[in-house]
């Protein structure tokens, strides 16, 4: 092949090729009668090589001396290759992921650093199930209001929601563990504070919708699992006192 024909199959330009011969990289095999340089398939072996490694963003020279190592065969340069290309796409995964990660923050609302939103929730993500909240509620005013509203909310309001959050949730825990029934006065009085902490922070959230959010407590084995760290039961307990409440005031 000619230095055109190979610029186009590999697509680089035909300066490039003419450089790479000209520090010893790449020198064809071959020449024509006029002069004209001609690629072997083994010229576009090396040539492949050359481009993987560059692209992997080793200097000419370091790509050089890799494939003019004596002791290393074609097969060693592929094992090369492939490692590293993984721990590229490795790297490229994460940070599509903290992209993405940031894309839902700021589609969420939550205006936090990365740093302060990990200061705040620790090992928690608040954006973790961001896209199926938004799918299975973000035609609701529930969510564009929570979002509105989350949108404004600083590092400290964010403290604050979560500390009451986890005061209520610790109060919950204690009844249970006191033998109180969740369908009692106590219970309801806390479920129904867990409700007016909802309408304070987020949205309008009337009796009834608390209910519907009650009985995920006990349905949706993630919401299951934050309950129960707190207490064994509790998640069922919460739900039952949630539902009784809502029943309360009709």
């Amino acid at each position: 092949m000619n230095v055109g024909e190979v610029a186009a199959l590999a697509g680089v330009t035909v300066r490039t090729l003419h450089h790479y011969d000209r520090i010893g990289l790449l020198s064809p095999s071959g020449r024509t009668a006029a002069g004209y340089r001609r690629y072997s398939a083994a010229d576009l072996d090396r040539l492949h090589q050359v481009l993987l490694y560059r692209e992997l963003g080793f200097p000419l020279e370091e790509v050089a001396t890799l494939l003019d190592d004596p002791s290393a065969d074609p097969a060693e340069h592929l094992r090369r290759q492939h490692r590293l290309l993984r721990d590229r796409l490795e790297r490229t995964r994460a940070m599509v992921a903290a992209v993405e990660k940031e894309m839902e923050a700021r589609q969420m609302g939550i205006s936090l650093t990365p740093q302060e939103r990990f200061e705040v929730f620790g090992e928690h993500d608040p954006e973790r199930y961001e896209a199926e909240v938004q799918e299975r509620w973000g035609d609701t005013d529930a969510y564009r209001e929570s979002s509105r509203r989350a949108a404004a909310y600083s590092k400290e309001d964010w403290v604050r929601i979560k500390g009451e959050g986890e005061d209520l949730t610790r109060r919950m825990a204690e009844a249970l563990r006191a033998g109180v029934a969740p369908d009692s006065a106590q219970g309801m009085d806390l479920a129904e504070e867990a409700r007016q902490q909802i309408c304070r922070w987020f949205y309008d959230c009337p009796p009834q919708v608390h209910a519907a959010l009650g009985r995920m407590y006990v349905e949706d084995e993630r919401f299951t699992a934050t309950y129960e760290k707190a207490a064994p039961g509790l998640a069922q307990w919460v739900s039952t006192a949630v539902q009784a409440n809502a029943a309360r005031q009709g």
